[in-house]
């Protein structure tokens, strides 16, 4: 299901109420969120083609935002921008490579995704039994306090697992990009954006990772401990995470 949509109100609810309701709790509530007949992913693709062909720009370059947090990679949008330039007109592709270069940045990342500033790694294949879905690690600093940049492929998460120290210990999370998800066991789950911090205390059963329709990243920090360890537990079970919007 697409997070929830306030752009029409945000900026169109004094002046045009209707249409932003409209467009907020039907466009963006009802038709976007029809997962089962086309997923997220599929409806920014295929509006980022209707937008070019009408050469709505401005739109566009909102879309083609969306579409990346709905996990088109920078590769793809060059390659739906080069097919459409032969249906749609040449001079449109010229105008929109430009906003792709801006969206995505000028560099590619691992696989051509381009999400923070942090590198995205390799594949994170050691604890690759600890995930669901594809994960991705990049150590940021091995000095004073261990630091590493988690990449999480749309609906990859981690499984429950427990940080214990004998004293201090813990981790703290800061999010980077996209959105994600953690959990605390018996508790709700929180939804997660660029600049959120987790602070999770040792002895704390948790989860955390990407929403289903986005990419996410988080720097993962070890909080020294004495005698710390890592008790992996059991998957994150696939009726919950769904019921996540």
């Amino acid at each position: 299901m697409a997070k929830k949509q306030t752009a029409g109100r945000d900026r169109l609810g004094n002046l045009a109420p209707k249409f932003a309701e409209l467009n907020d709790d039907v466009l963006f509530g009802q038709v976007w969120s029809r997962e089962a007949q086309l997923s997220a992913r599929d409806r920014s693709m295929i509006t980022i083609a209707a937008l070019f062909s009408a050469g709505l720009y401005p739109q566009l370059k909102s879309h083609l935002v969306l579409g990346k947090e709905h996990g088109i990679t920078k590769a793809e949008a060059v390659e739906i921008a080069t097919q459409l330039a032969f249906y749609c007109g040449w001079p449109k592709a010229w105008s929109v490579f430009p906003m792709i270069e801006e969206v995505y940045g000028s560099t590619d990342g691992e696989e051509g995704h381009v999400l923070s500033c942090f590198p995205i790694g390799e594949k994170n294949n050691a604890f690759a039994k600890y995930f669901i879905g594809q994960s991705y690690l990049a150590p940021v600093s091995t000095q004073q306090l261990p630091v590493f940049n988690v990449t999480f492929e749309p609906a990859c998460r981690n499984n429950w697992h427990v940080h214990h120290a004998k004293s201090g210990g813990g981790q703290m999370l800061i999010c980077v990009s996209g959105r994600g998800w953690y959990q605390a066991w018996g508790e709700a789950a929180r939804e997660l954006h660029p600049g959120d911090v987790v602070n999770i205390p040792a002895g704390v059963k948790h989860w955390h990772g990407a929403a289903k329709d986005s990419w996410f990243q988080h720097l993962a920090i070890e909080v020294p401990g004495e005698e710390s360890s890592t008790e992996w537990c059991e998957a994150v079970a696939d009726e919950e995470y769904r019921k996540l919007d």
